[in-house]
This record gives C-alpha cells, structure tokens and sequence, in this order.
C-alpha cells in the first residue's frame, strides 16, 4: 500500500457497511457513505456504533451522500449493499470508481461476483469479503455489534494478471482493515473461502427465520441442534464433491464457537423481520445448482430453501 492513504467509499451504510466504515474513519481513512432512506438521520446524527469489542464509538460529522454521482472518485468501494440489489447497484458502483478502483463485496453467500461482473467496466477490480461478525442495526444510524468482526479478502476479476498482482492487491484491502484494529487475511481461494463461510450460513440464516430463534436457542435444543450439523455436513459435502477442501473437523469447530457466542439473530432474520426480500439466491439458490451440475444433491438445504421461498413470498405479501 502506498503512504498516501486511499480515498474509500461506503455502498450501502447499513449494518455491515456502518460498521467498517466507521471503524476505517476512525483510524483517519477518507471514508464517504453512500445512503439512500437513512440518509437525513445520519447527515444529521451521524453514524454510532455500540460494539461489545470495540466499546462506543461515534462519526460526526459524515461524509454522507445521497447519490453516487455526489461523491469523490474512490479507490477502494465496500459494498455492504444486500446481494438481493446488486444488478440495481452496478451503474452506481461505476460511478463512484476512480479509475483502477478497488470493488469489494462485502456479501453472503456463493458466486455473487459472478453475477455482478459482466456489470461492472473491465477497468475495475473485484474482490470478494468475507465478514465474520455478529452485527445488525437497530435504528437509522446507529450500529449494534455483539462480536468477533474479522474480514478475509480474495481476488476474484478484473486487470491484475498474474496471481502476485492479484495476492498484492487483497493484501493493500487487508492492510487498510488491520489499520483499522479489525482482524483482516488475504485468501488465495476465493470459492474456497465462500464454501466455508456457506456451512455456518446456510442452516443459521435459513432456521432463524424458519424457527424463529436465535443462535443459543437454536444451539441448546437437541433436534435443531442435529439438524444444523446435517445441514452443515451436506454444505461441506457439496464442497468435496466441487473438489474442496475444507479444514479438518470444521463443523466441530463451527458448533463450538457458536456455542460460545453471545446469542445472535443472523442477517436474514433481521430481513424477514423488516419485510425485506431474503437473500435466498446468493446463499441457497447459487450453492444448490454448483452442488448439481457435480452431481451433488443436498436434501436437505433443498427443503429449508423451499420453506424458505414459501415464507419470503408470503412475508412480501
């Protein structure tokens, strides 16, 4: 990374993007916050963030914006957006793009690059973030983090040509979130990485909608507790099958960690809550057809995934 410190644009200033845009302001980053219905409060409040780690933090005055085209050019985009809005977003991504510019998607589930890169001008790079945090929004503005907070970067399209252009590059991203006191990798692998975070994903998203429970619920009762392993050994399944490999005894790890975090409502809880369309593509639909086109069925994410259309469909009216 150079000495000069890059100029970092925000899309989308919800819970994830609040969260690390704020944390990267802090550290003295040029951050600017694109906003769409929360723009008025946080223009006029500002942006806090009410973290059991990093203890009460606030952004006052913000760079905030409500239209892209408002913005300085930005060398580095986070786009914390839902991947339910990433065709609407690509026209606004361009446009807040420096040249060269770094775009990355700070986004669940599997092959939402894919998606998004025929979109996008050849000209920009783009990068996958996986986010390991227990983070939502509890009212405009204001941020409400409960723990871990970690982001892994992997290269996935764009100008770099050579895998040490590409490993330079998630490094630089790397590099600006370890600055900023979070915990932060470069991943050579990004498929790899997206499949690991896909099995505490897929059963924690879809069985807190589907139950109507958080983490230590869903944890401390015997048969949902044995249906998130069946769910996560068909998701680390799936990846063998694509010709993964995921780390040893990685769901006993999962199921450990879970059991020690404070209880957490995942994100698409929190969507189904607000009536918001679920991120059904990204971390079922996507996961599903890969699995398939290797031969490679998974029962049961098949049935939680129609629930789960059954219940998005209803909830949107």
């Amino acid at each position: 990374m150079s000495s000069s410190k890059p100029r970092i644009g925000i899309i989308g200033t919800g819970a994830i993007g609040g969260f690390y845009g704020l944390m990267l302001a802090r550290a003295g980053f040029d951050v600017h916050f694109l906003l769409r219905s929360e723009y008025d409060a946080v223009a006029a409040r500002g942006l806090q963030l009410n973290s059991a780690v990093h203890g009460a933090q606030a952004l006052f005055p913000v760079q905030a914006y409500r239209d892209a085209a408002q913005m300085p050019p930005c060398d580095w985009l986070l786009v914390g957006a839902k991947t339910t809005s990433n065709a609407a977003l690509a026209p606004v991504i361009a446009q807040a793009a420096a040249p060269g510019a770094k775009v990355v998607l700070l986004q669940n589930g599997l092959a939402v690059e894919d998606a998004l890169r025929p979109l996008l001008p050849e000209s920009l790079h783009l990068l996958g973030g996986l986010c390991y945090i227990c983070v939502h929004r509890s009212e405009p503005g204001v941020v409400e983090h409960q723990s871990l907070g970690a982001v892994n970067l992997g290269y996935h399209s764009g100008p770099a040509l050579d895998d040490a252009q590409r490993q330079a590059l998630t490094e630089e991203g790397s590099a600006l979130f370890k600055a900023a006191g979070i915990d932060s990798a470069a991943v050579a692998n990004l498929d790899q990485a997206r499949w690991q975070k896909l099995v505490w994903n897929v059963p924690y998203n879809g069985l807190s909608v589907l139950l109507g429970a958080g983490t230590t619920a869903l944890m401390a009762n015997a048969d949902s507790r044995e249906l998130i392993q069946a769910i996560m050994q068909e998701v680390v399944d799936a990846a063998t099958a694509l010709g993964l490999r995921m780390p040893e005894n990685f769901i006993g790890k999962l199921m450990t960690s879970t059991d020690r975090m404070p209880d957490y409502l995942p994100s698409m809880y929190h969507d189904f809550a607000q009536k918001r369309p679920l991120e059904l593509g990204a971390i079922y639909e996507a996961p599903l057809a890969a699995a398939a086109a290797v031969g490679f069925e998974m029962p049961s994410i098949r049935a939680l995934y129609q629930a789960l259309r059954f219940i998005d469909a209803r909830n949107q009216g």
